[in-house]
């Protein structure tokens, strides 16, 4: 028997501002099966929607402080590992989108997987900041007249509105390639195997196996019919990738045995896929106020989504089963070292922008 997520059923009596408690929604055999399980207790504990609207109680995990910890790490360590210099506007255009904010969901999920495995987080900073570079410049990039032609990211002019095109292009190339070289030179405490089983791992899930592809598939797919698997393909390649590389790669810096990094894997493709499935959704019931970015993008260049091909509902009813899917591989793990990943699973699976 499948446990299912309570959060998005109707006439809950037992949910108060984002809390669920263990009772919610659940019959008898899924109460039962919940006390059976450490990780399944934590799964209804934390946040269902938004960091904002976690509700303390003792003995839960506050995620939103864990999250608000996490960027602040983050955001020091990029801002050192980036500083202003000549020249200067290369440098400008990009401090300018990787110190723009954000929630720092894949630098957060790096150093949760190191962590969850008996890692220091600082073993795996320069990975989870790596993360974030990459998913920066894919930001850029897909911002850009020729690919997604968006003019407002994380609510403010995007890069090459601000830079120009050209300077657009080469500050994405620019942090793309020094990922993988702050890797190779601030990693620290890493045997030299497993950072380059890391450095492997993001160059795979950002180049032609993975974000890239999916790019490229997107863009051919514009304006076209296409089916549930090559929409799953572009998902996968395009943003479960790099979610992916963050959760492993947080593992490899950790220590983790090949087991232990296959669960994570599949953990994290399993969210990879649900946040894409979320923003799809997101694209058509959320405001450009609320995004920070444009609304209905995929509906002016006629893609295709999940809510096109499923509706609403349904595509729903995908994430919220891709999340529990995911919980799942954590269970075996300690509860409280794999709190932060359970809630991040929950966060992306209920996020609204």
């Amino acid at each position: 028997m499948q446990l299912q997520l309570p959060a998005r059923q109707a006439g809950c009596s037992t949910r108060r501002r984002g809390h669920v408690t263990r009772s919610c929604g659940l019959n008898p055999k899924q109460r039962q099966l919940v006390k059976a399980s450490p990780i399944q207790r934590v799964v209804v504990r934390v946040a269902t929607a938004t960091a904002e609207q976690v509700e303390l109680k003792p003995g839960s995990f506050d995620f939103n402080l864990y999250m608000v910890d996490r960027a602040k790490m983050v955001n020091k360590a990029l801002d050192e590992a980036v500083p202003q210099k000549y020249p200067d506007t290369l440098y400008e255009s990009m401090r300018y989108s990787l110190l723009a904010g954000g929630k720092r969901v894949r630098p957060a999920l790096c150093l949760a997987a190191c962590e969850l495995v008996g890692g220091d987080v600082t073993a795996a900073l320069p990975a989870a900041c790596a993360m974030e570079m990459v998913h920066t410049m894919s930001l850029i990039h897909d911002d850009l007249p020729s690919m997604d032609n968006d003019d407002f990211r994380r609510g403010r002019p995007t890069n090459h509105k601000v830079y120009g095109e050209d300077i657009a292009i080469l500050s994405g190339d620019a942090l793309l390639t020094f990922a993988f070289e702050h890797i190779a030179r601030a990693t620290k405490g890493v045997s030299a195997d497993r950072v380059l089983r890391v450095i492997i791992e993001l160059g795979r899930a950002s180049g032609a196996e993975g974000l890239v592809a999916g790019q490229v598939v997107d863009i051919q797919s514009e304006n076209k019919s296409v089916g549930l698997d090559v929409l799953k393909y572009i998902h996968i390649h395009k943003t479960a990738a790099l979610l992916e590389a963050s959760v492993v790669c947080g593992a490899i810096a950790g220590g983790a045995d090949e087991a232990t990094i296959e669960k994570l894997r599949k953990y994290s493709r399993n969210i990879g896929l649900a946040f894409q499935v979320i923003d799809d959704i997101l694209d058509v019931t959320q405001t450009t106020e609320q995004l920070g970015k444009t609304a209905a993008k995929d509906l002016a260049v006629n893609k295709t989504t999940y809510p096109k091909l499923l509706g609403l509902e349904k595509s729903k009813e995908v994430a919220d089963q891709l999340i529990l899917e995911a919980i799942q591989q954590l269970d075996g793990f300690d509860a409280a070292k794999a709190a932060p990943l359970v809630a991040l699973a929950k966060y992306i699976g209920y996020r609204q922008n």
